[in-house]
This record gives structure tokens, sequence and C-alpha cells, in this order.
């Protein structure tokens, strides 16, 4: 029984990081003024979706805005230009 409860706040988890992932990745595209695909594409080249994957529970608590901004700084510090 306790393993089918820390399945289900497992499965809760991962379902919140993948739509705050999407959410922040959204904003970014228009933060930005891009698509979304080039959004996401941009943001796997540069490093900023590693930085996502790894820090979201923190990033999620604070307002968009500023983790936009640390993933245009994570990206810009790894080659990104735009």
């Amino acid at each position: 029984m306790e393993a089918l409860q820390q399945k289900r706040e497992l499965d809760r988890e991962m379902q919140d990081k993948i739509l705050f992932m999407a959410f922040i990745i959204t904003k970014f595209a228009r933060a930005y003024k891009m698509s979304k695909p080039n959004a996401y594409l941009y943001l796997k080249k540069y490093g900023g979706l590693d930085f996502l994957n790894e820090c979201w529970w923190a990033l999620h608590i604070d307002n968009p805005y500023w983790a936009v901004r640390s993933m245009y700084e994570i990206c810009y510090q790894n080659g990104g230009l735009k």
C-alpha cells in the first residue's frame, strides 16, 4: 500500500514538472518573440532545458519572469545570443 502511495506522489510530481516546463517554455517564447518550437530548440541547444529540468522545483515557486530571466542567463553563458 505504501509503495502505491509513493508511486502516486512521483506520478503527481512528474505531472507538475511537465506542466511547469511547458508553461515556462511558452513564457520564454513570448518574452523573446520566438515560436514555441524555436524556443524549445534554443533552450535545448544552450542548456536552458537542462537548467529547467534540474531547478524546476525552485523556479516554479518564484515569479515566472525570474525563471525566464534565469534561463536566458544560462543560455547566454553557453553561447546563446538571443
